[in-house]
């Protein structure tokens, strides 16, 4: 987040400022020992100079100690340079350090102060309350892998036979036509000040106080009946949504028969932990439900396909039986043609025999095959 991101950008400019500030610090030193070292040298080469060679000290000797004196100039120049350099980076660096530090410090500060109006407004507004932990309920249930219209209803409204309305926070549906209602309760003045307290007595009564306080949103919870509002097809209990888990486990911690006292009244107590189970196992419940849909689908289309083909089949069969019966009559009918005393094909032959001329004649085959059996 934008906190982290400033206070990385803080570590590494410093980790930054002070590589180069060593470096600096390590590069004067290293001028320093070879300014002392050529000084040294220069003093011995004049003391040379001076009493070797006094009297010929000439231009030409000046311009040689010029040329020799000349790089050490250019590099003091240019490490006169670099050191300005290094540290105008340094003085911009330490300014960008500044300002990340700055809006850190204001980003704390604005966090402060929402968490601080987040927290009076909870203390104060019960319908605040309300309102954030049922944020809190429909963000679990985003997470579930439910769909809301279709797995899960919000604020699913009911008018009772004597006109009062009832509406449960959210109502889960299962498969077979179930439903179960999940309702969210926010407790969180009394644990607050138990939270705050210094004081073991006053924590101690301020967390009573918290338990009695969801006690009371039990059996306010119980009062609606919410399971009978489905009728047949409603669970035999209501879930009661705690959002704030630490309450929930202090609670339970305190007072280990809160958790009968709310089943006896078919309430289930749950927390954001242990509804993300249970919405997760109905989650798994609708994909198993589809999957054995799907299975069922499948088998009554594969009933369909098979007794489409074994109608099939039959109109086979029929089709070859009659297809026997054309066959048998075509070989009497062709039988008849041929064979016998007077049939067609010898009556036909003796026409012709007697001096017809017909533009066509019958197949020598089917002449010799014609039987006329006298």
């Amino acid at each position: 987040n934008e906190r982290d991101q400033a206070l990385q950008n803080a570590i590494r400019l410093e980790a930054e400022l002070d590589s180069e500030r060593k470096q600096g610090l390590g590069r004067i030193e290293s001028l320093n020992e070879a300014k002392e070292a050529l000084t040294s040298q220069f003093k011995n080469l004049a003391n040379e100079i001076l009493e070797d060679k006094s009297k010929r000290f000439t231009e030409q000797n000046v311009a040689n100690l010029d040329a020799l004196l000349k790089p050490l100039q250019i590099k003091l120049s240019e490490f006169k340079e670099q050191v300005n350099t290094s540290y105008g980076n340094e003085a911009r660096e330490r300014f960008a350090l500044k300002s990340e530090i700055e809006r850190l410090a204001n980003l704390n500060l604005r966090m402060s102060d929402e968490t601080r109006s987040l927290t009076q407004a909870l203390k104060g507004d019960s319908k605040v309350q309300g309102n954030w932990g049922e944020l809190v309920l429909e963000s679990i249930l985003e997470s579930s892998g439910l769909r809301k219209g279709e797995e899960y209803l919000v604020q699913d409204s009911h008018t009772q036979v004597d006109g009062s309305r009832l509406q449960p926070d959210v109502v889960v549906k299962l498969p077979e036509g179930r439903s179960l209602v999940v309702d969210s309760k926010v407790s969180i003045t009394a644990y607050s000040r138990h939270a705050q307290s210094t004081d073991p007595i006053e924590a101690e009564q301020e967390l009573n106080a918290h338990i009695q306080s969801l006690r009371q949103h039990i059996q306010g919870l119980s009062n609606k009946n919410y399971s009978a509002l489905y009728g047949i097809g409603s669970v035999d209990f209501v879930l009661m949504f705690v959002p704030i888990e630490p309450a929930f486990l202090s609670a339970l911690k305190t007072a280990p028969n809160l958790y009968q006292e709310a089943l006896a009244k078919n309430i289930v107590l749950v927390c954001p932990s242990t509804l993300m189970a249970t919405l997760r196992t109905v989650a798994h419940l609708w994909r198993q439900d589809h999957q054995n849909r799907n299975a069922l689908e499948i088998a009554k289309q594969c009933g369909t396909l098979y007794d489409k083909f074994v109608g099939f089949v039959d109109d086979l069969e029929k089709l070859g039986q009659r297809l026997d019966q054309a066959q048998t009559s075509y070989h009497d009918a062709f039988n008849k043609l041929k064979s016998g005393k007077g049939n067609l094909i010898r009556t036909a032959e003796k026409v012709r025999e007697l001096g017809v001329k017909p533009s066509k004649n019958l197949s020598a085959t089917l002449i010799e095959s014609s039987v006329d059996t006298e």
